[in-house]
Formats: structure tokens, C-alpha cells, sequence
């Protein structure tokens, strides 16, 4: 079996059965602008804090996060999908295995 091309951070979760990448995240909506601000939440259950310079309405946000995650992994937006959270702050966005291996993590966790 290969290693999983999925970096090793609290927050990101390997999918064995489809090899999808499953983010954890929580949003801070309304920010001044859209970014990374550290984790969030108890040890083993920590998620990725995002700071989205969006308003929660009527999936505005979401649309917003996906935009955003797209953008900064390099990926096109059809490969995310929202699975958990669609009406709280947190979130659980699943990222296709096709694009899992070429997607930039370093952009989510500077320290790689």
C-alpha cells in the first residue's frame, strides 16, 4: 500500500475507502478578509480556523469557503464538496482523490 499523499495535520483526515481527504474547519464569517488564523477546538477535535470575509446567508459563506479552499490548494471547486456543517461554523469539506496528491497543502500549514 502506498502512503497517503494527505499531509499529517490535526485537522485533515485520509479517507481509506475512497483515498478523498476529508478538511475539518471552523468559520469565523463576517472577517475583514479571508484566512488561515491557527486551530480551533480541543485536542481531537481540532479544525482548521478560517476567518471568512463572508456573511452566513443563504450558503454565502459556504459558497465563499469552498471559493476560497479551491483557490488556495490550486484545485477546481467541482473537486470539493461541503459534507458536515452547512448551516454551523463547523465544517467537514471532502476533497476528491484525484486531485488529493497535487493539491497545495503547504498553502493550509506553512510549517510543511
Amino acid at each position: 500500500m502506498s502512503p497517503s499523499p494527505v499531509p499529517n495535520a490535526v485537522f485533515l483526515l485520509h479517507d481509506p475507502k475512497t483515498s478523498d481527504c476529508l478538511v475539518n474547519i471552523h468559520v469565523m464569517p463576517n472577517a475583514p478578509q479571508t484566512k488561515t488564523d491557527g486551530l480551533y477546538g480541543e485536542e481531537g477535535q481540532q479544525a482548521l480556523r478560517v476567518r471568512l470575509h463572508a456573511l452566513p446567508i443563504d450558503g454565502k459563506a459556504n459558497e465563499a469557503l469552498v471559493k476560497w479552499l479551491a483557490k488556495e490548494l490550486g484545485i477546481a471547486q467541482r473537486d470539493i464538496t461541503l459534507v458536515r456543517g452547512q448551516t454551523s461554523r463547523r465544517k467537514q469539506l471532502r476533497i476528491d482523490s484525484s486531485v488529493v496528491a497535487t493539491a497545495r497543502w503547504e498553502r493550509l500549514i506553512p510549517a510543511l
